[in-house]
């Protein structure tokens, strides 16, 4: 297998206690870092595996996995682990793995996954929402779709994520972030391809020209898949439509990095709003 065949990677690098007594990496873990390869898989595809299962009423249980060991990885080895939906069948999907070490293709796997009723572990056709999606993830097609509207409209969307994640995840008090600003905001909702609503954010302006980026939430098992980037471009879109000559925002410092790579400038000093640090940034849309 080349690289140039799959559309996905997971970047892992080995660890200590993965190496064997031969100094390299020992077979079976190869399992798990194609097992691990897969979960961001779904992570790209914008699908948050067990919320997703749920619905779809079912769930993949693996039928056969076949290794071949071309080449071994040692200790602090950075690897790109390639994985590939192949083939769908009636209730199977075959999957194509492979773990490069730059060029070099050390391990290859084949994994066969069956779509199964959970409480019997009896097969079932595979979704057609399911394979739908797979087909359109490896054809390249976008896998979330941003909405922008009022809080009329995106408002019982959004509301629920933002309680999730500021209000019971991060324990901000819930009059703190619920305020006037929202009925006059644009506000931004992202879905999945199965309406599931994994990102929002919104833009207010509280001054003339200028724009102030805000509320930006992602569901938990989302995160790292790219939702975050659509939400901020699409508000971004906004900003310029509306023809603003700056963006500003404030970011939590943990999330700093993510804006730093999506352009924005720090300014000024970090400050503390209900107990957590943020730092001021902007941007010229």
């Amino acid at each position: 297998m080349k690289r140039t065949e799959f559309r996905h990677f997971e970047r892992l690098r080995v660890r200590w206690a993965e190496v064997d007594m031969q100094k390299i990496v020992f077979n079976g873990h190869y399992l798990m870092y194609f097992d691990t390869a897969i979960a961001g898989y779904w992570r790209a595809m914008a699908m948050p595996y067990h919320e997703t299962m749920e619905r779809l009423e079912g769930d993949l249980y693996v039928r056969k996995t076949t290794l071949e060991y071309n080449g071994s990885a040692r200790y602090d080895d950075a690897l790109d682990v390639g994985i590939r939906c192949e083939r769908i069948g009636n209730s199977s999907m075959l999957f194509m793995a492979a773990a490069f070490r730059g060029e070099a293709t050390l391990v290859t796997g084949e994994i066969v996954y069956v779509f199964a009723d959970p409480a019997t572990q009896t097969s079932r056709p595979v979704p057609q929402a399911l394979r739908d999606t797979l087909l359109a993830f490896e054809a390249g097609e976008p896998m979330v779709r941003v909405a922008l509207g009022p809080w009329s409209e995106l408002g019982p969307e959004a509301h629920p994520l933002r309680k999730a994640v500021f209000v019971d995840e991060q324990k901000i008090p819930a009059d703190l972030e619920w305020d006037e600003a929202d009925a006059t905001a644009v506000h931004a909702v992202a879905r999945n391809r199965f309406g599931q609503v994994l990102g929002t954010g919104r833009l207010i302006r509280p001054e003339p020209g200028v724009g102030k980026i805000g509320r930006m939430a992602v569901l938990h098992t989302a995160r790292g898949g790219g939702v975050g980037r659509r939400v901020l471009d699409a508000l971004l879109g906004s900003a310029r439509d509306a023809g603003l000559g700056e963006v500003a925002l404030h970011a939590q410092l943990s999330a700093a990095p993510f804006y730093l790579r999506a352009g924005f400038t720090p300014r000024g000093p970090a400050f503390e709003v209900a107990g957590i640090v943020h730092q001021e940034m902007f941007k010229v849309p």
